[in-house]
């Protein structure tokens, strides 16, 4: 009886030892991006992460056997991905996880990235003709601006507003306006809070919008002149400086041709979200994804990755840092 009650025991042993190794196997991590730069030079960018998160995770006691990075087709797509588990870890905006933290979301990193030189609360400060600059400092916020690039109305509302005369909604509404998807902090949400403040309108008011697909779209419909104003989230410019003339035929440059004519409030920067409903998300991965992702950052490597994001390190990601995100929605949506 005590050899058998001893062989149980050993039995007993080996399956919670086996078990213990089967949690720490995953077979496909997949990480999804919003699609806030071009999906190619997104997927360009992020192609060393696969090794370096199998890498990281290996030290945390993790065997990774592959890792599919990819763009979402928007950035409801990757909320809803996130919320069906079919994603495990996505790169998103707070507006984004806020509205879907109800479907078992929640933050596990906030970005930190590098202070600007110009933090204005008002539009007219930015239009001095200089590069906008990164500065040593790292905050966990930005703000959105809202761009009118070279078209004749874009030319129009910019004057306006450099000669300190205030913008009405007829204004606004005589433009065309391009935006972002309605989770997007930077490329709607905020914006539309600024209009509710200053005209009691929405952009859901205006005559002509535009839902546009990234950043990237944005800058080029500016330059191309099929749209009069955009709003970008503040360092944009300074991301598609060269882009303005190389890629989208600008004979000037970007600090020449685009006006400020409007300043948000600051906005909590992007999360790295992991979706509860996915099967391989526990404490655990949770808390081996946050040092991956913080040791990432901080290698020469890591940095030309985040980069694409205008991310420079990682927090720790904790749901009160978004309650300022959470009013904004309650005032803009409803929710």
């Amino acid at each position: 009886m005590k050899k058998l009650l001893g062989l149980i025991t050993v039995l007993i042993l080996v399956l919670v030892g086996c078990g213990s190794t089967d949690e720490k196997h995953i077979e496909d991590l997949k990480v999804t991006f919003v699609p806030s730069a071009p999906a190619d030079e997104i997927l360009t960018a992020t192609a060393p992460l696969e090794a370096m998160l199998k890498e990281e995770f290996t030290k945390s006691g993790y065997t990774v056997d592959k890792v599919t990075v990819d763009v979402g087709t928007s950035y409801e797509a990757v909320g809803q991905g996130l919320a069906s588990g079919t994603i495990d870890v996505g790169l998103i905006p707070g507006g984004t996880y806020v509205l879907y933290e109800e479907d078992n979301v929640s933050p596990a990193l906030t970005a930190t990235r590098f202070g600007l030189n110009k933090d204005f609360p008002t539009a007219k400060e930015w239009n001095d003709r200089k590069e906008t600059l990164n500065t040593e400092e790292q905050v966990t916020y930005y703000r959105s601006l809202i761009v009118a690039g070279p078209s004749k109305k874009g030319q129009e509302l910019a004057a306006k507003v450099n000669k300190g005369e205030a913008l009405t909604f007829e204004d606004i509404n005589s433009a065309n306006v391009c935006v972002q998807s309605p989770s997007s902090s930077s490329g709607y949400l905020y914006p539309s809070l600024l209009m509710q403040t200053a005209f009691d309108k929405s952009i859901t008011d205006l005559e002509t919008v535009v839902q546009l697909s990234g950043y990237g779209d944005a800058m080029s419909r500016l330059a191309t002149e099929q749209c009069d104003i955009a709003p970008i989230f503040a360092d944009a410019r300074q991301v598609f400086a060269e882009n303005w003339e190389k890629d989208y035929g600008r004979s000037k440059s970007i600090w020449e041709e685009t006006n400020v004519i409007g300043v948000t409030d600051g906005i909590m920067n992007d999360t790295v979200s992991v979706a509860g409903n996915s099967e391989i998300v526990t404490e655990e991965f949770t808390k081996a994804l946050q040092d991956a992702f913080i040791n990432i950052s901080k290698t020469e490597e890591g940095q030309k990755i985040i980069s694409i994001y205008s991310h420079e390190g990682y927090l720790v990601g904790n749901p009160s840092d978004y309650d300022a995100e959470r009013e904004v929605q309650k005032q803009i949506i409803g929710e």
